[in-house]
């Protein structure tokens, strides 16, 4: 049985909640990460993956300056990485600088990053956006794929106030 309620307790029911990294290099050459948990594959044809970003974020002049991004799911060991990436802004901080313990990759088509411990990275470059409220849509065309060789668990948001969690990501026979 459903009983109404307001928008904000409803939504509160949401976890677990996938977590992504998404990276992009600002005018200044430096690689941004963001932690962020709204994003979805927007088509297969063509490879198509959208992120919303709250629309205040540095990762927004990023993603534009660059016209591209890397959207990356970390794996359960990257949980403080995450958490760090975050709760940290780009205005403030070089977070790779200060978060040495996070192993990346130069991204092969793009300018961007992989992050090493990453059970997938996606390169993407910028397709369009939409400004949607408080947030903006940034839709990138997924131009090379990576997974990890090694079977990770998939971090996620478990709860509300940041409380990670990891689930096995099995590769598909």
């Amino acid at each position: 049985m459903q009983k109404k309620t307001d928008f904000l307790t409803a939504i509160r029911k949401r976890y677990p909640e996938q977590v992504v990294i998404v990276t992009a290099k600002d005018r200044k050459g430096k690689y941004n990460p963001v932690t962020i948990g709204w994003t979805m594959l927007a088509s297969i044809e063509p490879a198509l993956m959208a992120i919303a970003v709250f629309k205040k974020h540095y990762t927004v002049k990023a993603i534009r300056s660059a016209k591209c991004f890397t959207i990356s799911y970390p794996s359960s060991q990257m949980a403080k990485a995450a958490k760090f990436f975050g709760t940290k802004s780009g205005f403030e901080v070089d977070k790779f600088a200060e978060f040495k313990k996070c192993a990346t990759s130069r991204a092969v088509k793009i300018d961007s990053l992989l992050l090493d411990d990453a059970v997938a990275n996606f390169e993407c470059e910028l397709f369009s956006e939409k400004l949607t409220g408080d947030h903006i849509i940034f839709i990138g065309r997924i131009v090379a794929s990576h997974i990890n060789s090694e079977p990770l668990k998939r971090l996620f948001v478990v709860k509300r106030g940041h409380k990670m969690g990891s689930f096995l990501s099995k590769p598909e026979s």
